[in-house]
């Protein structure tokens, strides 16, 4: 199972897992995957505590997953800090769109958070933001591996990450894209498709991993977008994927920092359930279709604002959610993709690496013998 991208990170099984919770990634690369670690919702000094942790508790080497998108407003903006980036976007942010985001939280009796418990408006979602997020991630030897969810990292983040020994990658949803991280020197990509939790294109899995692997050549492709078992694992490496990249899977495992009743909405969903919206973070993404996205899609409510904008006029509904899961359960932001139908039990992390394993054992046996 081990493929060329196996042996140049030095881990056992073509597996990587991207989750925002620390205890997931530990298991996954101790079970001998790689586990990548969502840094947007985190502040630079959030990461460092993280990264800490986990050079404590993984015994090889983990990934940071950074979101720095290629168009967002904002961008170009130079000599700003965070704080000072952040307080120029709100003045952009129509107070009517704050009003209706409240309004749908207050109609479903999600309580606001307690006084004094204040939160950022605006994550990782810029280069600014995403610039301290950086210096963090040089700090940590066991941070092998850094991959940049929305569009071509910047020039100066590229180099920075491979002159330190480090391998660099970042997502696409189309060959356009593939060939943009290609002509940039980007050591690998993730090509995800439509079925994918998260932001994705539109065009399926299926369709678009030979694309992207015919297209970008030698540039190792790890496949995303739908994967939940070893069979599908084995199909993307039969079409010439280096691994297989998986998010939502690792929503319903027992280490996942996930509420019980959140879990509970991943658990019962089926794979009609899930839609694109860009409600939540400006950006087409796929989540649980609930309350909060048929109410950013009627006819006669706002037009959810660009990235990051709409982010921030919707990120107080993701804090009182994960604080409120029980309350906020008809307008929590789920994003998952459509292999939510096949997660149907809690299994540990170190338990799904080796199952992945197991199936695609069986399926490589089921096509031999189809051949002999």
């Amino acid at each position: 199972m081990r493929t060329e991208f196996c042996e140049q990170l030095g881990i056992e099984f073509p597996i990587f897992a991207f989750t925002h919770c620390r205890d997931v990634v530990a298991a996954v690369s101790n079970a001998g995957g790689l586990g990548v670690l969502g840094a947007v919702g985190f502040t630079a000094e959030q990461l460092e505590v993280e990264l800490a942790w986990l050079d404590e508790h993984v015994n090889g080497i983990y990934g940071v997953d950074l979101v720095i998108p290629s168009k967002y407003e904002g961008k170009g903006v130079e000599g700003l800090t965070p704080e000072q980036l952040e307080k120029q976007l709100a003045q952009m942010v129509p107070q009517g769109h704050r009003d209706f985001a409240q309004q749908i939280l207050t109609d479903h009796n999600v309580p606001a958070l307690p006084d004094g418990e204040h939160h950022n408006e605006l994550l990782g979602w810029t280069a600014t933001t995403a610039g301290p997020q950086v210096e963090v991630i040089l700090n940590h030897p066991k941070a092998k591996l850094v991959a940049n969810a929305l569009g071509t990292p910047p020039e100066d983040v590229v180099k920075r990450i491979q002159d330190s020994g480090r391998v660099i990658g970042a997502l696409c949803g189309s060959v356009k894209h593939a060939m943009n991280h290609k002509a940039a020197g980007l050591d690998f990509v993730v090509c995800q498709g439509t079925e994918g939790g998260g932001h994705c294109g539109e065009v399926s899995s299926l369709v678009l991993w030979p694309q992207v692997i015919e297209a970008i050549g030698d540039t190792p492709v790890l496949a995303a977008g739908g994967i939940g078992n070893g069979a599908q694992v084995a199909s993307a490496l039969a079409m010439g994927a280096q691994g297989a990249w998986t998010g939502s899977l690792w929503l319903t495992v027992e280490e996942a920092n996930v509420p019980p009743a959140q879990m509970d909405t991943y658990l019962d969903a089926t794979s009609h359930d899930t839609v694109r919206s860009r409600s939540w973070t400006g950006k087409p993404c796929r989540m649980l279709r609930n309350d909060w996205t048929d109410a950013w899609e009627s006819t006669d409510t706002p037009d959810p604002l660009p990235m990051p904008l709409q982010m921030m006029v919707a990120l107080d509904g993701v804090k009182r959610g994960h604080r409120y899961p029980e309350a906020a359960k008809d307008v929590n932001f789920n994003p998952v993709g459509q292999v939510v139908g096949m997660m149907n039990k809690i299994e540990r992390s170190a338990e799904v690496v080796n199952r992945l394993v197991e199936e695609y054992v069986t399926a490589c046996d089921r096509l031999n013998k189809l051949n002999s």
